[in-house]
């Protein structure tokens, strides 16, 4: 069984006109934990688009990219990883409706959030 995405309600955008998409199950979050990886154009609209994950602000800042601009369940399980997300999730800027779509499908957010 893969991975599927829940398209949140309206109320939960990513950005104008677009809605958060969310992983059903953390776990099928398996992407890159360490090294220097290179996200596509469609997610990062810059020439270099590479980012070194053990720099921690370049990790956050891959997650906040990736979790505001994927469109598609696929994006999310190529680029964050279930485990460092959680560990990172109070570190993140994110549009309001990405922490709450995804707060709302994920307890364990929800508590590291309210335990912040």
């Amino acid at each position: 069984m893969g991975a599927t995405s829940t398209r949140s309600a309206r109320r939960y955008l990513a950005r104008p006109g677009r809605s958060a998409v969310v992983v059903d199950d953390l776990a099928a979050l398996h992407g890159p934990t360490s090294g220097v990886v290179e996200l596509p154009h469609r997610l990062l609209w810059r020439p270099d688009r590479s980012v070194n994950l053990d720099q921690e602000w370049a990790r956050n800042a891959l997650y906040e990219v990736v979790l505001t601009e994927a469109v598609r369940v696929d994006e999310l399980c190529a680029w964050l990883d279930g485990p460092t997300l959680i560990r990172v999730w109070n570190d993140l800027y994110l549009p309001r409706g990405v922490r709450h779509a995804w707060e709302d499908r994920h307890a364990v957010l929800r508590q590291i959030s309210a335990a912040a």
